[in-house]
């Protein structure tokens, strides 16, 4: 059987020509978001998953269930999925939509985790950084994390920085164990 990120891969590539085409990036972002959100819940899945409903009902269920979230084509797309039995793959093409938008617009998307609260003037050295190092502009969102004991972790794309106690510990832990 395929691979779901292959058999969602046309699908949020057709929404995305379709989006850049008519400079609705932002509206698709959050009409992919909001649909994939919907069949994401586990009471919708069972909804979506029963016999005695038709695709059309089913359809409309997440249609109605959106709410004005949810526009024309975005509606066109869910009785599309719908009809295909690919409604499960809205998850999956809209994280593909966001990083063919990230790509276009160059920007990504990054994780600050630190022990405790870090002003803003630290966390934008840390933006600027990281936009100097990936060449492309930086939304940088902060979590804090007490059992890193110190220090922090930035991830951004496959990018991983571990600078915590806690990841220098279990380094040194791995290292003596050799």
């Amino acid at each position: 059987m395929a691979d779901i990120a292959t058999v969602a891969r046309p699908y949020a590539q057709a929404v995305f020509r379709l989006a850049r085409d008519n400079d609705a990036l932002a509206a698709w972002t959050d009409q992919l978001e909001l649909a994939a959100a919907v069949v994401r819940d586990q009471d919708m899945d069972l909804l979506l998953g029963s016999p005695r409903l038709d695709p059309a009902q089913k359809a409309d269920l997440i249609i109605d269930v959106c709410g004005e979230g949810l526009g024309t084509s975005g509606a066109n797309l869910v009785r599309l999925l719908v009809s295909n039995r690919r409604a499960s793959l809205l998850p999956e093409i809209a994280a593909q939509f966001r990083r063919l938008r990230a790509e276009v617009e160059r920007t990504v998307e990054a994780r600050l985790v630190t022990a405790e609260a870090v002003d803003e003037a630290v966390t934008d050295r840390i933006r600027d950084a990281l936009a100097k190092r990936l060449d492309r502009n930086v939304r940088l969102h902060t979590d804090v994390d007490e059992s890193l004991i110190g220090g922090a972790i930035v991830e951004a794309d496959d990018t991983v920085i571990d600078g915590s106690v806690r990841g220098k510990l279990a380094r040194l832990a791995g290292a003596m164990s050799r």
